[in-house]
């Protein structure tokens, strides 16, 4: 293994609270990268130099060595920066997935999310540009929240809104000046859902794929009758088992070439040796920490 990110879904898996559970005793990590040291007589898809990333959740990348089968791993190419090869298999894969795959969204359509400067959010703004897409962009206030939407608009962000700005009556006005949403992500739950479906479209639909508020999502019945809005949810482990490994890997090297003309970049990062792993996981569970922990093992 080369480097692996703490991820919020590694913390629930080792929580128990988790769609996917490994049989005990297990390695913690569901995404990482890694080098091919040597390969068995009969392997043909990877050699020995190759990057590798996991095929799927659960395999346990927080280690420094391991044997696979060719099978549980995917080649992804080495010139690639190594934070983006280490952070490829879940957040971008999720933000593309969502993107594409609920709302037939043209250039020029605008999209809602909250925890933007989340993996997942960072992601979404990037490809969203890249699609010519306009996002609206929520996050919680904070004392630097101006250097959060400079870091933000940096990536392609088109507008930064704090949940307070949000609930404001102006935000009536807001989207005289753009197409109002028709797809909304949501991976808070609780009040923050609620006002990301106020500012839907009608028709639109709002995907769940996170809830950090640990808080139910709540629609209103007038919501759900007179604006027909749609509440659906992504987990990429589902998507997986519904694809077949070449679709998974197809979906990899669209964002291997995103990353290739500099169209998507790895979240800010930062990089801790695996030995001081104690010292990562704390950081990765503080409130308003931007920054994702990547264990390195090299």
């Amino acid at each position: 293994m080369l480097a692996a990110p703490i991820n919020p879904s590694d913390i629930n898996m080792i929580q128990g609270n988790y769609g996917l559970l490994p049989k005990l005793p297990a390695v913690g990590g569901n995404e990482g990268v890694g080098q091919v040291v040597a390969v068995g007589s009969s392997v043909t898809g990877v050699k020995p130099g190759d990057w590798v990333i996991p095929a799927n959740a659960g395999l346990g990348t927080w280690r420094t060595e391991a044997v696979f089968s060719e099978e549980a791993l995917i080649g992804v190419p080495s010139d690639i920066p190594l934070q983006s090869a280490a952070t490829l298999s879940v957040n971008p894969c999720t933000a593309y997935r969502m993107l594409m795959d609920f709302e037939q969204l043209q250039p020029g359509d605008s999209v809602i999310q909250n925890a933007s400067n989340s993996g997942v959010g960072q992601a979404v703004i990037q490809i969203a540009a890249a699609l010519g897409l306009r996002t609206v962009n929520v996050v919680r206030d904070r004392p630097d929240i101006q250097k959060l939407t400079d870091r933000l608009k940096s990536l392609g962000a088109e507008h930064v809104l704090t949940e307070e700005e949000l609930r404001k009556h102006e935000m009536k006005n807001f989207f005289k000046d753009m197409p109002q949403p028709r797809l909304a992500l949501n991976c808070v739950g609780g009040k923050s859902s609620t006002e990301l479906l106020r500012h839907l479209a009608p028709g639109g639909t709002m995907v769940t794929y996170g809830g950090m508020a640990k808080q139910p999502v709540i629609a209103s019945v007038s919501q759900l009758i007179f604006k027909d809005l749609k509440l659906r949810g992504f987990w990429l482990s589902q998507w997986k088992k519904d694809h077949s490994p070449a679709q998974f890997k197809e979906l990899i090297l669209t964002l291997c070439s995103l990353i290739g003309r500099g169209q998507l970049t790895a979240p800010a990062c930062s990089e801790v040796p695996l030995q001081d792993y104690q010292r990562a996981l704390e950081a990765s569970m503080q409130p308003f920490v931007s920054s994702k922990q990547i264990l390195t093992m090299c």
